[in-house]
């Protein structure tokens, strides 16, 4: 009885255009029009050197970000991001609400968020960019090294993928729990790692 389904299934996977092998990294290639991120394919990561020795890192799993693009005029693009302090991970359910509050003071400020300011083409499919950050209450601008990873289209939707690297200083946002002597233990510096994978609307 399973027979017609099965046969069914397997000519609309035959006959539906697939994703693309390999994504264009042409960013001409990437349809104008508004993005949102795909969060089951996304990372949003930080890391903190602990006691001068590992790169703790913890990972944010409650965030939306969206992007506007016109292959016409790239530097255009506008990104806006939020992300949800309390949903800091650090695999150590006991510890995630103690370091929520201790390093980003949920509680008052419960959104971390980030709005693109300027946007500068690099070579080949890198570049900068930069924007406001806001954190603790406090906002400050950040600039991100950005790959453009490419674009497909195909059975999962028009979509692009991002990677970004770059580093604050937390202190610089009023973080300084354990940061300063006798129990100087997390590093000012926080490393932010991003893969990201969006989905035009």
């Amino acid at each position: 009885m399973f027979r017609p389904f099965t046969a069914a299934l397997a000519l609309v996977l035959m006959t539906a255009p697939m994703a693309s092998a390999a994504p264009s990294t042409n960013p001409a290639d990437m349809p104008a029009g508004s993005y949102v991120v795909d969060k089951s394919h996304s990372s949003l990561i930080a890391r903190v050197k602990h006691v001068g020795l590992s790169a703790y890192t913890v990972r944010f799993t409650g965030f939306d970000a969206t992007y506007s693009y016109d292959p016409k005029s790239p530097a255009a693009s506008k990104v806006e991001a939020t992300i949800q302090a309390s949903s800091l991970d650090t695999a150590d359910a006991k510890a995630d609400a103690k370091f929520a509050e201790a390093f980003l003071d949920a509680k008052a400020n419960p959104t971390i968020r980030f709005v693109s300011t300027s946007i500068t083409p690099g070579a080949g499919n890198t570049g900068t960019m930069t924007g406001d950050l806001t954190f603790r209450g406090v906002t400050k601008p950040v600039t991100l090294d950005v790959t453009y990873d490419g674009y497909t289209s195909g059975i999962t939707g028009q979509r692009s993928g991002f990677s970004a690297r770059g580093a604050i200083k937390r202190s610089d946002f009023g973080s300084t729990f354990l940061l300063n002597p006798p129990l100087a233990m997390v590093s000012d510096e926080v490393e932010l790692i991003l893969e990201v994978e969006f989905v035009k609307q």
